[in-house]
C-alpha cells in the first residue's frame, strides 16, 4: 500500500501513514498555491490552463519525494467549476504518486452543512477527498463532529485551526472562556482527546512508543507565533497529533524559534512551504531542487 489513499477498507489511519511518510521523506509539506502573481511569474495565464499546468508541474517535481502536498482550495475555486475539476485532478494525481494530499479548504459549519462538507472532502468515492482536510472550529468544536466521524470511518485526518500567525487571529484564538481557558487551549485539548481515544492500547497506555505515535487529528500552528502556546497554557506534546506549521526554515522560523513554539513536540511538526518552493519554477528540476533544499532546512530546524 502506498502512503496515499488506498482502497476502501484497506486504509491505515492518517496519522500512521503521515508518520511513515515523514520518516521516509522528511517533514516537508509543499503547498500548491497558484496565486495570480505566481502564475504570472511562471509565464502562465491566470486561467484554468495556467492553473492546471502549475499544479501538475509541482506534482511532477515533488510527487513521491515529500511527505505531503497541500493544494489551497480557494485558489482553484476562484476559477469556477473548471478550477474545482483541476483540484480533483490534483487529488487524484497525488494519490497516483503515493504522496499524501492535505486539502486546505478550512471548512467549518454546523449541522447538515458540515455533513455535506464531510461528504465532499472526507468520504470514500468523492473526487475532492484527499488524505486530510483543514477545518475551522470557530463555530464550536462540537460543530466538527461530522468531519471527525467521516475521518475516522475512512482513515483520513483533520488539521484543526488553533494558533495561526496572522495578527487578527489572536482576538479569537487568545480569547478566554469563563473558566480562564483560552479558545486555542480548548481546541488543543479537544483534539488531544480525539487522539487519546484512538491511540490508547496500541502499544500500551504508558509505553514510550505510544507517546511518539501520531494520531490522525492535528492542529494548524504558525511557526512564527513565538511563545503564544506557552502563554496560553497549551502543551502541544499532549495533543499527540501532527502539527501543520507554516513558516518553517526559509520562511522565517529557525531552530530557536521552533524550539520556542513547539518544544518537545518538534517531532510532530509537518512544515509547510509554498511560495518558498514554487517561486523556483516553472522548471520541474528547479522546483524539485527547491523542495529538496526546503526539506533539508526544515529537517535541520526541527532537529
Amino acid at each position: 500500500m502506498t502512503a496515499s489513499s488506498s482502497g476502501v477498507g484497506a486504509r491505515e489511519p492518517f496519522g500512521s501513514r503521515l508518520a511513515s511518510a515523514m520518516a521516509a521523506h522528511g517533514p516537508l509539506c509543499v503547498g500548491i498555491d497558484p496565486h495570480p502573481a505566481l502564475l504570472a511569474a511562471w509565464g502562465l495565464a491566470d486561467d484554468v490552463g495556467g492553473l492546471r499546468t502549475l499544479a501538475l508541474t509541482v506534482l511532477d517535481a515533488v510527487g513521491g519525494r515529500v511527505a505531503a502536498v497541500k493544494p489551497q482550495s480557494a485558489l482553484f475555486e476562484r476559477h469556477g467549476s473548471r478550477g474545482v475539476a483541476v483540484l480533483e485532478e490534483v487529488v487524484a494525481a497525488g494519490r497516483e504518486t503515493g504522496t499524501l494530499v492535505v486539502v486546505d479548504a478550512k471548512r467549518g459549519d454546523i449541522g447538515s452543512t458540515m455533513d455535506a462538507y464531510a461528504d465532499a472532502y472526507l468520504r470514500d468515492g468523492s473526487p475532492l477527498a484527499g488524505d486530510a482536510l483543514t477545518v475551522s472550529p470557530f463555530l464550536g468544536f462540537g460543530s466538527l463532529a461530522p468531519a471527525v466521524e467521516a475521518a475516522r470511518a475512512t482513515g483520513r485526518g483533520l488539521f484543526v485551526l488553533a494558533l495561526t500567525s496572522n495578527p487578527e487571529g489572536a482576538q479569537v484564538q487568545h480569547a478566554t472562556e469563563p473558566d480562564g481557558t483560552s479558545v486555542a487551549a480548548r481546541i488543543a485539548h479537544e483534539v488531544g482527546l480525539l487522539n487519546a481515544a484512538d491511540l490508547t492500547g496500541v502499544h500500551g497506555v504508558d509505553d514510550d512508543a505510544t507517546a511518539q505515535l501520531l494520531g490522525s487529528f492535528g492542529l494548524v500552528i504558525g511557526a512564527t507565533i513565538g511563545d503564544a502556546a506557552q502563554r496560553l497554557g497549551i502543551d502541544l506534546s499532549a495533543v499527540r497529533g501532527p502539527l501543520l506549521a507554516p513558516g518553517v526554515g526559509a520562511q522565517g522560523a529557525g531552530p530557536a524559534e521552533l524550539a520556542q513554539v513547539f518544544g518537545s513536540a518538534r517531532h510532530a511538526v509537518l512544515a509547510s512551504s509554498s511560495r518558498g518552493v514554487l517561486r523556483a519554477g516553472p522548471g520541474v528540476e528547479a522546483v524539485r531542487e527547491a523542495a529538496r533544499r526546503a526539506g533539508e532546512d526544515a529537517a535541520s530546524a526541527l532537529t
